[in-house]
Protein backbone atom coordinates (compact mmCIF):
# COMPACT_ATOMS: atom_id res chain seq x y z
CA UNK A 1 0.00 0.00 0.00
CA UNK A 2 1.21 3.36 -1.10
CA UNK A 3 1.92 6.13 1.92
CA UNK A 4 0.02 9.04 1.90
CA UNK A 5 2.12 12.33 1.81
CA UNK A 6 0.96 15.34 4.20
CA UNK A 7 1.28 18.51 3.22
CA UNK A 8 1.58 21.65 5.74
CA UNK A 9 -0.78 24.47 4.28
CA UNK A 10 2.27 26.13 4.17
CA UNK A 11 3.72 23.62 1.61
CA UNK A 12 0.12 23.76 0.02
CA UNK A 13 0.61 27.79 -0.36
CA UNK A 14 3.73 27.29 -2.04
CA UNK A 15 1.72 25.70 -5.32
CA UNK A 16 0.06 28.65 -6.25
CA UNK A 17 1.46 29.12 -9.96
CA UNK A 18 -0.73 27.99 -13.59
CA UNK A 19 2.69 25.60 -13.96
CA UNK A 20 2.16 24.00 -10.20
CA UNK A 21 -1.19 24.11 -8.70
CA UNK A 22 -2.23 22.70 -5.01
CA UNK A 23 -5.39 23.23 -3.95
CA UNK A 24 -7.02 22.08 -0.35
CA UNK A 25 -10.28 20.04 0.09
CA UNK A 26 -11.98 18.74 2.90
CA UNK A 27 -8.15 17.75 4.36
CA UNK A 28 -7.26 16.41 1.55
CA UNK A 29 -4.71 18.02 -1.05
CA UNK A 30 -4.82 17.97 -5.07
CA UNK A 31 -2.48 18.78 -8.02
CA UNK A 32 -4.72 20.32 -10.58
CA UNK A 33 -1.59 21.86 -12.57
CA UNK A 34 -2.96 19.16 -15.28
CA UNK A 35 -6.58 19.37 -15.41
CA UNK A 36 -6.42 23.34 -15.48
CA UNK A 37 -6.78 23.17 -19.22
CA UNK A 38 -9.86 20.93 -19.30
CA UNK A 39 -11.81 22.34 -16.24
CA UNK A 40 -15.17 23.34 -18.09
CA UNK A 41 -15.47 26.70 -15.72
CA UNK A 42 -11.89 27.53 -17.22
CA UNK A 43 -8.48 27.79 -15.61
CA UNK A 44 -8.97 31.26 -13.57
CA UNK A 45 -11.26 29.43 -11.31
CA UNK A 46 -9.14 26.79 -10.31
CA UNK A 47 -6.21 29.10 -10.04
CA UNK A 48 -8.39 31.89 -7.78
CA UNK A 49 -8.11 29.18 -5.17
CA UNK A 50 -4.35 28.02 -6.01
CA UNK A 51 -2.40 27.20 -3.07
CA UNK A 52 -5.68 27.32 -0.74
CA UNK A 53 -8.69 25.98 0.57
CA UNK A 54 -11.20 25.13 -1.95
CA UNK A 55 -13.83 22.98 -0.06
CA UNK A 56 -16.54 25.82 0.32
CA UNK A 57 -16.25 26.86 -3.41
CA UNK A 58 -16.03 23.22 -4.64
CA UNK A 59 -19.52 22.21 -2.97
CA UNK A 60 -21.06 25.55 -3.34
CA UNK A 61 -20.96 24.87 -6.83
CA UNK A 62 -22.76 21.65 -6.32
CA UNK A 63 -20.04 19.60 -8.58
CA UNK A 64 -21.61 16.01 -9.80
CA UNK A 65 -20.77 12.82 -9.25
CA UNK A 66 -18.05 12.81 -12.40
CA UNK A 67 -16.51 16.11 -10.96
CA UNK A 68 -15.79 14.02 -7.92
CA UNK A 69 -14.55 10.83 -9.61
CA UNK A 70 -12.20 13.86 -11.54
CA UNK A 71 -10.98 14.97 -8.16
CA UNK A 72 -10.47 11.84 -6.92
CA UNK A 73 -7.68 11.00 -9.85
CA UNK A 74 -5.89 14.86 -8.87
CA UNK A 75 -5.86 13.47 -5.19
CA UNK A 76 -1.90 13.46 -3.81
CA UNK A 77 -2.00 13.70 -0.01
CA UNK A 78 -3.47 15.18 3.13
CA UNK A 79 -3.23 18.17 4.83
CA UNK A 80 -0.95 17.49 8.34
CA UNK A 81 -3.32 18.59 11.43
CA UNK A 82 -1.83 21.18 12.67
CA UNK A 83 -1.16 20.57 16.89
CA UNK A 84 -3.00 23.89 18.56
CA UNK A 85 -1.01 24.58 21.72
Amino acid sequence: MKEIKEYSAEEVAQHNTSDDVLVIMDNKVYDCTDFLSEHPGGDYIILEFAGQDATEAFEDTRHGDEARKIRAKLFVGRLKQESKS
